[in-house]
């Protein structure tokens, strides 16, 4: 992004700093610029939004797909008080004492996951595996409606309501039957269970903590929707995500589209056996708020 601003936009003097960790939404991100990016005095902050981010800015969602306790969480989050309004809850550094047991398995799963982890062929299969299933999934949903709920999430659900002594809010728990591994693709569904919709409402929640410190600090903000997952206008999870940014007035960027423009294929941009971006993703990721900003050059004022 620096090089090519450089070349092409050199009167702007831009500068660039990436800020980012696994298994993270905009919720759990806003440390990084609350102790970092803040005290640079930005002038623009893009937040990068993948498929997984909806349910990554659940509290619910996040317990069910890592084992967290509902309330010692390892980042940033969201809890409700009494009245059900939405508050921010700093990390707990005694959250890994708290986490929620896996059930045991099948002797055959746990030899299969030793083998995993010591063969790369074993790997290779467990991906195409994975690969193969959620094509499966994704079928099924749309041809013979909701999937039996999987078996971790059902499990990690029944331990999370144990714990909470069914104080968890029954219309959310009670949706979770429907919930099927990965839940992030359940957001291209034309309508939600409870436990989704509330997961958009937590992700709104997040942004506008990130519009506030910007408009606090006098910062430009915009978001950058990513991959051929998110797809573009007319995607139920692009459409979701525009809904509650242009509302904010935030303007999000599309490198899907932008890929789709340049004649390219967007699974040459992503690594082989991974969803992240390789050499050239990233290059297509700052071309396209390369192309933005030359549209919007005023952000930098």
């Amino acid at each position: 992004m620096e090089e090519m601003a450089a070349r092409e936009l050199p009167h702007l003097g831009i500068t660039t700093q990436a800020y980012g960790i696994s298994v993270t939404g905009q919720i759990n991100q806003l440390p990084f610029y609350d102790e970092y990016a803040r005290h640079l005095n930005p002038k623009l902050l893009v937040l990068v939004f993948y498929i997984n981010d909806f349910p990554e800015n659940s509290t619910v969602l996040k317990s069910l797909m890592y084992g967290e306790d509902l309330d010692r969480a390892p980042f940033m989050s969201i809890q409700r008080d009494e009245s059900g309004a939405m508050k921010l809850r700093p990390p707990d550094p005694e959250y890994a004492r708290f986490r929620l047991p896996r059930p045991p398995k099948a002797w055959h799963d746990s030899a299969w996951e030793r083998l995993v982890g010591v063969s790369y062929f074993a790997k290779w299969l467990d991906i195409k595996k994975g690969w193969v299933v959620n094509i499966v999934n994704a079928i099924r949903g749309r041809t013979k409606g909701p999937l039996e709920p999987d078996v971790q999430i059902k499990a990690w659900e029944n331990m999370i309501v144990e714990r909470t002594c069914c104080s968890a809010p029954q219309n959310v728990w009670q949706s979770n039957s429907r919930l099927h591994a990965p839940i992030e693709y359940m957001f291209k569904g034309k309508s939600l269970p409870p436990v989704l919709e509330e997961a958009l409402e937590y992700t709104a929640f997040g942004i506008d903590q990130f519009k506030r410190r910007a408009v606090r600090d006098g910062v430009n903000l915009a978001m950058l929707s990513v991959s051929v997952h998110m797809g573009t206008r007319g995607d139920p999870q692009f459409d979701r995500l525009s809904a509650i940014a242009e509302t904010r007035g935030i303007p999000v960027i599309s490198d899907y589209e932008y890929i789709a423009r340049q004649g390219y294929n967007p699974w040459d941009g992503k690594l082989r056996n991974a969803p992240h971006w390789n050499a050239t993703g990233h290059q297509w990721a700052a071309e396209a708020v390369l192309e933005w900003l030359k549209e919007n050059q005023d952000v930098c004022d």
